[in-house]
């Protein structure tokens, strides 16, 4: 009989139950769950093992699970304890739904369910990185649950064989105070300084951010704005590198004198990375 940790159905969406995972063969399922989401290769699954151990050295496990099949998992966030010049926060490796799941609000339960139990263990910060050419996962993590980025980490990870030719596979780093939940609220629209808009299917020259425009605070918006494609999957490999390379230039240039994501707007077709001034 398989074992089973806290269930919360109080912050589950309608339809589901999310439980903590404490049973071996109930990890081993979640491999799956990231196939299903993300079209995995072997290589690139955490596997069941990995999920095991974290449960009892500190790390957060967590399952959704369709009431109708109570054994089935469709969804998982995986986290655990960090610790760099002895500051301890939560980082949340993966948050993973079905494809047939999407639109449930399980993401966004499954993100609060986590920050709950983070909260717990008496840690106050969460950290986790995303594409930043995955709108979905943008309006996730700056619109829904209202977390802001503040780091750009170019080349974060080695997912192809060739190193000369692989995709370069850049993040974004997300910081969220557990002490504020989710936060939803619509996409703003698009007002600020355009330093990087499309033209055509492809990005037009980034607006450099040096110089003038950032030495005389009135030329400078206090909102920076940077377009990026909705369906970046859906464009040709040479234009989403393209695109990949100019909002490295930009959200990466903009992080490092003081700006941060803080949202992301829509113009009706269209979405802009919201940046704005720290400090």
């Amino acid at each position: 009989m398989p074992l089973e940790g806290r269930a919360f159905p109080e912050w589950s969406p309608p339809g589901f139950v999310i439980r903590e995972v404490v049973d071996p063969w109930a990890f081993r399922a979640l491999e799956g769950v990231q196939v299903a989401a993300w079209g995995y290769a072997d290589r690139e699954v955490t596997p069941g093992t990995l999920f095991r151990i974290s449960s009892v050295t500190g790390g957060i496990v967590l399952a959704a699970y369709p009431l109708e099949q109570p054994e089935r998992p469709v969804g998982l966030a995986f986290g655990f304890p960090a610790l760099r010049d002895g500051v301890v926060w939560h980082h949340s490796h993966l948050l993973a739904v079905d494809p047939a799941c999407r639109g449930s609000g399980l993401a966004v339960a499954l993100k609060d369910v986590q920050r709950r139990l983070a909260l717990e263990q008496g840690l106050t910060r969460m950290t986790w990185t995303f594409d930043p050419l995955v709108t979905r996962n943008a309006r996730l993590n700056l619109g829904k649950l209202g977390a802001t980025a503040r780091t750009y980490l170019p080349d974060w990870y080695a997912l192809e064989e060739d190193r000369a030719g692989a995709f370069p596979a850049d993040r974004l780093l997300i910081e969220w105070d557990l002490a504020r939940g989710p936060v939803e609220r619509p996409a703003p629209r698009p007002e600020g300084l355009r330093v990087l808009e499309a033209w055509g299917d492809a990005p037009g020259a980034p607006l450099p951010l040096e110089g003038e425009v950032l030495l005389a605070p009135t030329l400078l918006a206090p909102t920076l704005l940077a377009e990026v494609p909705l369906r970046a999957d859906a464009l040709p490999e040479p234009v989403r590198r393209a695109w990949r390379l100019a909002l490295r230039e930009v959200l990466g240039g903009a992080l490092a004198r003081g700006f941060a994501v803080v949202d992301l707007a829509r113009e009706g077709e269209r979405a802009f990375y919201v940046l704005r001034r720290e400090g």
